[in-house]
């Protein structure tokens, strides 16, 4: 496809020239590539081609901590998300260890690059990637801090470009390659060069790649998002859905997890077609409402809608330091947070009702303290008070993270609640989730709540946000505990 791309809200060429009154939705799911080893090559350009390991609860030179994601190359040894570092090590040594005058030492070649996770870059480089996404589409569901799906059908259509129904043979020496899908081989739409725009200011804005899926529905656009990684982009055509999903393993359905895929197998139920053609009463007795649900996505049938993401429950801010228990830097560095909180909330229109800090000590005991307050307010100053003196439990501890919270969000215009009632110390109280601020992670207790995913596991989310639809939905009808991330990248998500 050649020529110019469509402004802001501008739709391309041919879009919504049909006569049909309800176009075929054209959703795109955008998947980032090993986002936080990609957020890491940005800033360190020898990174790029390396094996690279970006680590959670890991600093430079030891061997404690967990694989929150491994580049394609870090892989192809072995390597895999929540794999523990000291297992990764053994199969990918590090750079700095290949001594070349050290007959023991790893050979240069096969030897990778260890990096700490860096929450705060991660997540500048994901608003950018966020504007971009907002630009191109007004209906989204940012699922996670790499991942979204956009409803872009008031901005393109699967009119085929030109609209003479040209193949894709027929391109010429200026226009890009056809994606690696079902369907547009043979002709190409303008719902792909839609998607081709999005991805190219993806990675033009915000400098990451990123893996486009388009499809006429989420399920299957999710899918395609992972048939070609990295920097993929496939699209799948209406009419085409069943056809690309039929060969499939029951493990690329969207909603398939480890349990169901082994459910599925004791049934006889190998892939995506066999899950199409399925009895769906024999599946609902196997898997309750999930299994006809299940055997509808692998037949190309996903009638949900793009829908937003709620509201966020809390807002929260966390900064890595240098291990210490220098009480003036932990201090200053919960000050900071604080105020950052507080001005995030009052950018957002929200009033909170509890405020808490995280403290994480080495290697990886992760701590949460919590105050309720009579009734939501916004005082930033208030902030601050409480989290400093939440933080006095730490006075004598040595801490490689520190973290504020609000939470019990109140996004109506309603009154403050007057603190008259409020005492600074009066200890830890039921925090908004209803649990005691004080004992909600002892001190020492291992907060590596782990679920495996396709490539070996997940962390537990700390970001800003709730949890997935998707997740939330597979809970509520008796899902699967293990998820996938579909990129093998553990993110770190909202403290609970």
């Amino acid at each position: 496809m050649t020529g110019g791309t469509p402004a802001a809200g501008e739709t391309l060429p041919g879009a919504g020239d049909g006569d049909d009154d309800a176009p075929e939705s054209v959703v795109c799911h955008v998947d980032m590539d090993c986002f936080y080893a990609s957020c890491e090559r940005l800033r360190h350009g020898d990174l790029a081609g390396e094996p690279v390991v970006v680590g959670m609860g890991y600093e430079p030179g030891e061997s404690i901590g967990a694989v929150a994601t491994a580049s394609y190359e870090a892989r192809e040894f072995g390597v895999e998300s929540a794999m523990p570092i000291s297992k990764a090590l053994e199969l990918l040594p590090r750079r700095a260890d290949a001594d070349p005058d050290d007959p023991d030492a790893p050979d240069s070649e096969a030897t990778g690059r260890y990096l700490p996770v860096d929450l705060d870059f991660y997540e500048d480089v994901a608003n950018e990637v966020k504007d971009v996404l907002r630009d191109c589409a007004d209906t989204r569901r940012e699922v996670s801090i790499d991942e979204a799906y956009l409803d872009v059908t008031d901005r393109t259509a699967w009119t085929v470009a030109g609209g003479g129904g040209g193949t894709g043979g027929d391109t010429g020496p200026g226009d890009p390659p056809p994606s690696g899908a079902a369907g547009p081989a043979e002709a190409r739409t303008l719902a792909e060069g839609y998607a081709r725009h999005v991805k190219d200011r993806i990675e033009r804005e915000a400098g990451v790649p990123a893996s486009v899926g388009v499809a006429p529905n989420m399920s299957a656009a999710k899918v395609a998002s992972d048939a070609d990684k990295p920097d993929g982009l496939v699209v799948v055509p209406p009419g085409s859905v069943a056809d690309f999903l039929a060969p499939l393993p029951t493990a690329d359905v969207h909603g398939v997890g480890p349990v169901t895929e082994e459910t599925l197998a004791e049934l006889g139920i190998e892939t995506a077609g066999d899950l199409a053609a399925a009895d769906r009463d024999r599946l609902a007795e196997a898997l309750g409402e999930r299994g006809p649900e299940l055997s509808r996505r692998a037949a190309g049938d996903d009638d949900r809608e793009v829908t937003p993401t709620g509201l966020p429950k809390s807002l929260s801010r966390e900064s890595a330091l240098p291990t210490t228990a220098d009480e003036s830097t932990k201090r200053e560095t919960v000050s900071a947070l604080a105020a950052d909180v507080a001005r995030r909330a009052r950018e957002r229109g929200c009033l909170y009702r509890t405020i808490g800090i995280k403290a994480v000590e080495p290697p990886f005991d992760v701590n949460t303290r919590a105050r309720s307050l009579p009734g939501p307010v916004d005082d930033p100053d208030l902030v601050e008070e409480v989290a400093l003196d939440l933080l006095g439990e730490f006075d004598d501890a040595r801490v490689r993270k520190l973290g504020v919270r609000v939470s019990k969000l109140d996004f109506a215009e309603s009154d403050q609640a007057t603190l008259g009632g409020f005492e600074a110390g009066d200890g830890a109280e039921r925090d908004g989730d209803g649990h005691d601020g004080a004992a909600d992670r002892p001190r020492g207790s291992d907060a590596r709540a782990t679920a495996t995913d396709g490539d070996g596991g997940k962390l537990t989310d700390w970001m800003d946000g709730e949890p997935t639809a998707e997740a939330a939905e597979g809970d509520a009808a008796g899902g699967d505990a293990e998820r996938r991330t579909g990129d093998g990248q553990a993110s770190l998500g909202d403290w609970s």
